[in-house]
């Protein structure tokens, strides 16, 4: 920050190098979405019933509400900690 300003592209360069595997996650979520027919702005998701999110089958996908896909990731977690 020289001028008083932020240099975001630095920033997002940076951010890249260091989580490669962020990118790639991302990418298939989008992956997803676009074989979903979902389009940007829509305010669903797309769940991954197998919980594997690298996993884009059809036959693994279904398109549901962001509240109920937070839901049963907030189960999956409280069962998790249970079995520990």
């Amino acid at each position: 920050m020289t001028n008083g300003k932020r240099d975001y592209k630095k920033e997002e360069r940076l951010y890249e190098k260091k989580h490669p595997q962020r990118d790639k996650d991302r990418v298939k979520r989008n992956q997803a979405r676009a074989k979903m027919g979902l389009k940007v702005g829509d305010p669903r998701v797309v769940d991954h019933k197998d919980n594997n999110q690298m996993n884009n089958s059809k036959s693994n996908l279904k398109v549901t509400s962001a509240k109920s896909n937070l839901h049963k990731e907030a189960q999956r977690k409280s069962n998790q900690a249970k079995r520990k």
